[in-house]
């Protein structure tokens, strides 16, 4: 390993190190601009020279590999000189756009000019000007900004997997731009936001709506799927203005999807904010007082025999209101308890079968995916990014059983039906292709009636394509819920098979799933319990208003089982309260009081039965055992669960900016699909 000297320093690193990711490791900052740890090195801002001791000139230290008995100095004269020239190059045809720019506070630019620059400029000429781009709903382009880095380039062809962007021209008129004019068309365009490290790319939905030094930053957790993505809130009084990814290695690196990040705009529409009773006589919802809406659930609690009382919990729902509403059923002997609201039929007695049990920073072990009844690309699409990133370094083979999805890597078509896969077992047996492969089920699998018998067929196809090894666990379930595991995990789910239509008192919890609604009896007396005013709302007798993902301390347990805390971030509007308040209090009403006054002790009584819910970000390995039941199954095609990227949710349905991605991208996205047939 090569060892050199940086400010006199002395440092061993592994070959191929740069200069400097190695001064980095001994704490000293190199300013970058084109730069990214995870994207390739093009070393054209220059802004990172320094002096290397031999050398007739400053090196660029991003692209430069780190050599025996080289001597670095980052701090010299000489360096400095540099650095001020590059800058004031840089900024040569930068606009004075500071008081107006939405990257002012937080900006690369500003930073690195005020730390590395002249106090003044010996350019007079007049700044060149180069025409703003559509790139879509979500980008907000000001291009006369663009200093050239080319991150945004490099994130699209490199991360995201799509060629929309490039650099067009050379010289003075070299700019960023579409070849065609399109919008860019990915699920994590937002993220060339986050690595531009001007004002040339910002947030539309965001632009001139606050300065960063005047909002309030919160860590919370996604739940836009069950991937669990690491989240910033920021917000200002009640309103949340953006949100932002945060650094997690192990779930979604620094990248989030458009859809969690963007959002958020939903959280303001449509609400719920006070109680309401349908009355008896009209049949239309009134406003009610808290009192008077607990008591008339208490009452009606009371009514029914345990036998016809049911409960739902949707999939946005946090771990605690879950057990709470699961407590309050049991103290009425009730265990009709459902959270696969979407219909989803799979053996949940044993946590192998519906975990993703290589992890997802696990997917870069694989040797070989094989993909069944989902498009990744639209149910989790950080998923996907980790998929193609493995693919980018190591090439692998990857198939796909299901309808086609545009996956932006090579995809191996193998069928449309679990026939197909059948095929694919005899195939494979006595051939032994990979040493880690990898089997990744969507919920596509599960959501018909034979759903068990496929849970089983799926095991024996993982066992004998050799995803099933000592060290090794490549049998993976991808939710498209944020709910579902946790829920999974403290068993919200019926002791044997009910009628839906049968239920006399249903309980739905944030559900508004057709497939739950259109089932229930028509007489039926329905409490609904969430944040939205949508189908679950319209469907009640009783509206209880409940928080927001973003308005309450929530545990949420993504696919992988990785247990996560969400952090309240702004207050529920009007009289609005947090899920498991409102159990507690109707529990209190009901004559049977809840055993828990606040979320330390219902989370301790949590903790006490499941033990698993106190591994705080950490995964616990579930031991492989026989899941699901054997037979034949059906031949109807696979498909996946998710058609719409920007429409998945409540929120995301209530959201202006998620409906206009929708009428931009999924339109685009028919059409294309339409001329290809």
């Amino acid at each position: 390993m090569p060892k050199l000297k940086i400010n006199n320093i002395e440092i061993e690193v592994e070959p191929g190190t740069s200069i400097l990711q190695a001064a980095e490791q001994l704490g000293f900052e190199i300013p970058r601009f084109c730069y990214h740890d995870r994207m390739s090195v093009p070393a054209n801002c220059r802004m990172c020279l320094v002096e290397l001791e031999g050398a007739p000139k400053p090196v660029a230290s991003c692209a430069m590999a780190a050599g025996e008995g080289m001597v670095v100095h980052t701090d010299s004269e000489r360096t400095k000189k540099a650095r001020k020239g590059v800058m004031e190059m840089l900024l040569i045809n930068h606009p004075l756009d500071c008081p107006i720019c939405d990257q002012g506070g937080e900006c690369d630019l500003q930073d690195q000019a005020m730390a590395y620059g002249f106090d003044r400029s010996r350019y007079h000429e007049n700044k060149r000007a180069v025409k703003d781009k559509n790139l879509g709903p979500l980008i907000k382009t000001v291009m006369t900004r663009c200093i050239n880095c080319t991150r945004c380039v490099r994130f699209g062809e490199e991360i995201a997997g799509v060629t929309e962007l490039g650099q067009l021209n050379r010289g003075e008129d070299a700019e960023i731009g579409t070849f065609v004019q399109k919008a860019v068309s990915t699920e994590l365009s937002g993220n060339m936001i986050d690595v531009c490290p001007v004002g040339a790319l910002t947030s539309k939905p965001y632009a001139f709506n606050a300065r960063p030094w005047e909002l309030k930053k919160t860590e919370s957790v996604d739940v836009m799927d069950a991937v669990g993505s690491n989240i910033r809130v920021d917000s200002r009084g009640r309103e949340v203005l953006r949100i932002l990814p945060r650094l997690n290695e192990e779930v979604n690196e620094e990248w989030i999807s458009d859809r969690t990040r963007f959002a958020y705009d939903g959280l303001k529409k449509n609400r719920l904010d006070r109680p309401y009773i349908r009355d008896a006589k009209t049949r239309k919802l009134r406003e009610a007082t808290w009192e008077e809406a607990l008591a008339l659930v208490a009452e009606k609690m009371k009514t029914f025999p345990s036998e016809q009382m049911a409960a739902f919990a949707g999939d946005l729902c946090d771990a605690e209101s879950m057990l709470a509403l699961k407590d309050l059923m049991n103290a009425f002997d009730a265990d009709r308890l459902e959270c696969r609201v979407d219909g989803a039929q799979f053996d949940e007695t044993q946590r192998a079968g519906y975990i993703f049990n290589s992890s997802i920073a696990g997917i870069e072990e694989a040797d070989a995916i094989l993909m069944v009844g989902t498009d990744i690309r639209k149910e989790a699409a950080i998923i996907n990014a980790r998929i193609r990133k493995t693919w980018m370094e190591k090439r692998i083979p990857i198939s796909l059983i299901g309808e086609k999805a545009d996956l932006n890597y090579p995809c191996y078509h193998a069928g449309k039906t679990l026939q197909d896969l059948e095929k694919m077992v005899k195939g494979h047996v006595g051939k032994v292709n990979a040493q880690k492969p990898m089997m990744i089920v969507g919920m596509g699998a599960f959501l018909r009636e034979d759903g068990l018998h496929v849970h089983g067929m799926l095991r024996d196809a993982a066992e004998k394509l050799g995803c099933i090894k000592e060290d090794w666990n490549g049998f993976n379930i991808l939710h498209t819920a944020a709910s579902r595991v946790a829920a999974l995990e403290m068993g919200f789910v019926p002791h044997m098979p009910f009628e839906y239509d049968e239920m006399s008192f249903v309980y739905l919890l944030g559900v508004d799933d057709g497939f739950v609604l259109n089932r229930l009896h028509p007489d039926a007396f329905v409490v609904y319990q969430g944040h939205h005013g949508d189908a679950g709302a319209a469907r009640a007798d009783v509206i209880l208003p409940g928080a927001a993902y973003t308005e309450k301390n929530g545990i949420y347990m993504n696919t992988e089982g990785r247990v996560q805390r969400g952090r309240k971030a702004v207050d529920s509007p009007g009289e609005a309260r947090e899920d498991w308040k409102i159990l507690r209090a109707l529990s209190e009403v009901a004559g049977h009081t809840l055993r828990y006054d606040d979320l330390a002790q219902l989370r301790e009584r949590m903790v006490n039965e499941f033990p698993q819910f106190d591994l705080l970000d950490e995964l616990a390995v579930a031991e492989w055992q026989p899941f699901g039941l054997n037979g034949k199954v059906a031949g109807d095609p696979l498909r996946s669960p998710v058609q719409n990227f920007y429409i998945t949710n409540l929120i995301t349905k209530a959201s202006g900016t998620m409906q206009q991605c929708s009428e931009t991208f999924h339109s685009e996205d028919a059409m294309y699909a339409e001329a290809a047939e």
